[in-house]
């Protein structure tokens, strides 16, 4: 018996389908690239379009960097409501919130490495929206920090920034062996918290 010939795929689902293998090729380019050196042609390449068709889906390497962001900032919102949502001592939550986000940075995705390498500054015309995204997902941060009991002459502002920072560069120096991505943000949470003497 002959081979039935592959039924056709709704337009709505290719052009779903050429829409991901889009912004896959993007934020692997722009993680592994940059962002500045990488072209609108580049990404047509790696998705095995003509650079004419890549402006049906997006009109510029600005909106496809946005569409980028927006799905890394409510994938690492989601993972980080996830793991604090149930947790009522602020100690334990903020240990949660700091594992989480380690867990995510390291988790080699392409989106997570341009929303921690890729500044808004980077991108001046979409710079106010990028960083709104970012504030948006460090605004969770500001809530689990308010309500832990620090010392009164503590910063908190610059208690959270410090933290952010160390947990963003973990991506620079981390390497699979010594320590899970957990253990490493447990022990960050750890450092933070108890006097090193």
């Amino acid at each position: 018996m002959g081979r039935q010939p592959a039924k056709e795929q709704p337009k709505s689902t290719r052009s779903h389908n050429r829409l991901e293998a889009v912004l896959e090729a993007a934020a692997r380019l722009f993680a592994t690239k940059g962002y500045k050196a990488t072209t609108m042609r580049d990404i047509a390449s790696a998705t095995g379009m003509q650079p004419g068709s890549l402006y049906y889906h997006f009109e510029s390497k600005q909106e496809l960097l946005l569409e980028i962001y927006r799905q890394a900032v409510g994938g690492i919102q989601q993972q980080l409501d996830d793991a604090t949502c149930e947790v009522d001592d602020p100690w334990e939550r903020f240990d949660a919130a700091v594992v989480r986000h380690v867990e995510t940075v390291l988790d080699r995705s392409h989106y997570a490495k341009v929303m921690i390498g890729v500044l808004p500054d980077d991108a001046p015309d979409i710079r106010e929206e990028l960083a709104m995204l970012r504030d948006g997902y460090e605004s969770s941060f500001i809530d689990i920090i308010d309500d832990l009991p620090l010392a009164e002459d503590i910063d908190k502002k610059l208690f959270r920034l410090t933290v952010l920072g160390t947990l963003n560069s973990t991506q620079l120096w981390y390497r699979e062996g010594n320590y899970t991505p957990s253990e490493v943000g447990h022990n960050v949470a750890r450092f933070l918290r108890q006097p090193l003497e």
